[in-house]
């Protein structure tokens, strides 16, 4: 047995609007699907996105957290400040937990890291 991939779900109050959010500030381009459930990819990476109403039947609740462990940080961390997705003083380095890093949230709440080991 082999695990071939993991691809998470994040939680969308509006799939159009958060597949062009990503495209603008994380480079990942819409890949499948529609408005209620979608797909955006980047680097072989898939990240999927489920519409919910945000109401009590189907609260959005966002929170989630992904982290995209990358080989070079740096090249990565220019672009998203270029990007304006995130400012400079964002990067970690080093962190006790032995990693370089830095983070932002979409327009949903979710937490998106951006990861090298150290």
């Amino acid at each position: 047995m082999k695990i071939k991939g993991i691809e998470p779900v994040l939680p969308s109050s509006d799939i159009e609007r958060d597949i062009k959010w990503f495209n603008e500030h994380t480079g990942f381009k819409y890949s499948f699907g529609d408005n209620m459930y979608s797909g955006i990819s980047r680097d072989g990476v898939c990240i999927h996105l489920q519409r919910h109403a945000n109401n009590v039947e189907d609260p959005l609740l966002g929170g989630s957290v992904i982290k995209i462990f990358v080989e070079d940080i740096k090249p990565w961390f220019e672009e998203f400040v270029e990007r304006k997705t995130i400012q400079p003083e964002k990067l970690r380095m080093n962190t006790p937990w032995g990693t370089h890093e830095f983070g932002f949230y979409d327009l949903n709440k979710n937490a998106i890291f951006i990861v090298q080991d150290a």
